[in-house]
């Protein structure tokens, strides 16, 4: 992997949010699909039907989006087998058009996700390789892609150089990100990787930050597409859960945001199972909470949640869940 630093690697951040505001002329947060995962290579189907390498005797090709494919032909009693050798994809069809034609459907989900990896990476001419080829900045460029799987695969790779220590600024950079338009995703995907947060967080000052960049996505967060607000909350008090996280998670009771709300009041449970010192202070703050909240949805589920902690539950009541989430 190339060697940045931290600094360039927060710039290809900027860079990826300012591409995103230029093509679409908005800001607005959209609601990311779900992740689907992507399965490739297909099924190779002459397998089943042992194909032997002398069988594929006829050269041809395909098209496509503008890109020519060489596809080798198997003429057999079973029909037409048909093979996007680069790209292992195969069919079986009666006829050599139906083969090639099968062929070019089978090849959407590959030109699919590069596609989405092209555009997240503001590249202009479609890439074709692998994922361990990118360099740290190109992988938190890929966290805001619109494949929700591809910015999965780049979680999984900064992960494996969580070491090099160079991602920091970048997730902080991802986290007080309020102007990409699939901002959620990527922040749902810094979150997850935070669920360990020692091995980005190398001195206490960077415990800190993390912490109030946390609570800031949290204060003021108008949805919670892909639940993101949520999982920061669950971040906060179940994984980080020291005392930095829980005065922010206290401080988030009087948040503006609905989903900043409920995701505290959904936090300081699981605060409470790893800081059980902090019992009472949380109950009195819930019971603030209770004094003054206008949303009922919201005072009743901090009104259970109290319950729960007092009685020293193992588990909780649901949290609300609010339709345009």
């Amino acid at each position: 992997m190339k060697t940045l630093t931290q600094s360039e690697v927060k710039a290809y951040v900027d860079q990826a949010i300012e591409r995103a505001v230029a093509k679409t002329g908005s800001t607005e947060a959209v609601k990311p699909s779900h992740r689907e995962v992507f399965h490739w290579p297909p099924h190779a189907i002459s397998y089943d039907y042992h194909v032997t390498p002398q069988q594929w005797t006829e050269r041809t090709t395909i098209e496509v989006r503008g890109e020519l494919l060489d596809v080798d032909l198997a003429h057999t009693e079973h029909g037409v087998f048909g093979r996007v050798e680069n790209l292992w994809n195969e069919a079986l069809a009666d006829s050599v058009d139906e083969v090639l034609e099968a062929l070019v459907e089978g090849c959407e989900p590959w030109f699919n996700r590069m596609d989405a990896v092209t555009e997240a990476l503001g590249r202009t001419e479609r890439y074709h390789g692998h994922f361990d080829d990118f360099h740290a900045g190109e992988l938190v460029s890929l966290l805001y892609c619109t494949d929700r799987d591809v910015a999965h695969t780049a979680l999984v790779e900064i992960e494996k150089h969580a070491s090099t220590g160079v991602f920091l600024e970048a997730f902080l950079a991802i986290l007080n990100d309020n102007r990409h338009p699939y901002r959620r995703s990527a922040q749902w995907c810094v979150l997850d990787m935070l669920e360990d947060v020692n091995a980005f967080a190398k001195t206490l000052e960077d415990r800190e930050r993390i912490v109030h960049a946390i609570k800031n996505l949290m204060w003021d967060a108008q949805d919670d597409y892909a639940r993101t607000i949520f999982k920061a909350g669950v971040v906060l008090g179940g994984h980080i859960s020291d005392g930095i996280a829980a005065d922010d998670l206290l401080e988030l009771f009087r948040a503006p945001s609905k989903y900043g709300r409920v995701s505290a009041v959904h936090a300081v449970f699981h605060l409470c199972e790893w800081l059980p010192e902090k019992k009472d202070q949380v109950l009195a703050a819930l019971e603030e909470l209770n004094g003054r909240e206008e949303n009922l949805e919201i005072k009743e589920f901090a009104q259970c949640m109290a319950q729960d902690i007092a009685s020293g539950a193992t588990d909780h009541v649901p949290e609300p869940r609010f339709d345009e989430s």
